[in-house]
């Protein structure tokens, strides 16, 4: 009996000194809380790791803001300015142009510095974006835009003031739109890129032009002569080998793509 009762008595204590401090509380209580504490942690650990998953979500949301931000920036760039100086320049020259009646030699002349400028911020924006890597969107829409817009304007205002025929101004503009619309066109097949006559009747069509907007006389009025007509010669010559280059690149486009699918099926 006195075994048992010491057996029993030493149970009780085992069970009261786990029941925990002071010996207060049922039985199992302390490894209730600790399997509690531990359940606690993991969730904490869970929350964390979800909570630290979502903070490397953020700074790629941030990323890609940032980089987006960046793209936008991209188009404030060097050639992009000297494309949209060439777009505000187009109003001011005829402006200039059409001043005082259009035939003073003092205002032609500023009207041929804007015209200088347009010219040369041409020959520039293109350069430094593909040297740089400055293309962009905005560039590559803006750019034939201006280039059209200042041509254009200087050919219609010379021939309003009698200076230059109309169907001189119909057949250089023509070419110009209608080799635009047909690069359009064919880009699903490839692009079209620009001659070395092309660049050259570029500058012919820009010394032409200039020349004319000049209030010249004597032999370096039938200079400008001589060189528009090589202006339009260039014009017409390019254009059609322009076309040439079209059917070419479409034909060969549509064969590799009716070859695709043979290759596939060999």
């Amino acid at each position: 009996m006195t075994g048992i009762s010491a057996s029993a008595a030493g149970g009780s204590s085992a069970a009261r000194g786990a029941s925990g401090p002071g010996g207060s509380g049922p039985p199992g209580m302390t490894g209730g809380k600790a399997a509690k504490g531990a359940s606690g942690h993991q969730v904490a650990k869970a929350d964390a790791d979800t909570s630290g998953a979502q903070e490397g979500v953020r700074p790629a949301r941030g990323a890609k803001l940032t980089a987006a931000a960046v793209n936008q920036a991209s188009v404030w760039n060097v050639a992009n300015l000297l494309t949209m100086l060439r777009l505000v320049l187009v109003p001011g020259f005829v402006a200039l142009m059409l001043a005082n009646g259009g035939y003073d030699p003092a205002w032609r002349s500023l009207a041929w510095a804007a015209f200088a400028v347009a010219m040369i911020t041409d020959l520039f924006d293109g350069h430094l974006a593909r040297t740089y890597d400055l293309v962009t969107d905005f560039g590559k829409i803006a750019d034939p835009i201006a280039d059209k817009a200042i041509m254009g304007a200087a050919l219609i205002c010379l021939s309003a003031l009698g200076d230059l025929p109309w169907w001189v101004t119909v057949v250089i503009l023509g070419r110009e739109l209608g080799i635009t619309l047909l690069r359009f066109l064919v880009i699903r097949y490839g692009v079209i890129p620009a001659s070395r006559g092309g660049k050259l009747k570029t500058l012919t069509q820009g010394v032409a032009v200039g020349m004319y907007v000049l209030a010249l006389t004597g032999w370096l009025a039938t200079l400008r002569f001589w060189v528009m007509a090589a202006a339009i010669v260039l014009t017409v010559v390019t254009g059609l080998d322009y076309v040439r280059q079209a059917i070419v690149l479409r034909r060969r486009g549509i064969a590799e793509r009716r070859a695709a699918p043979e290759e596939a099926q060999g």
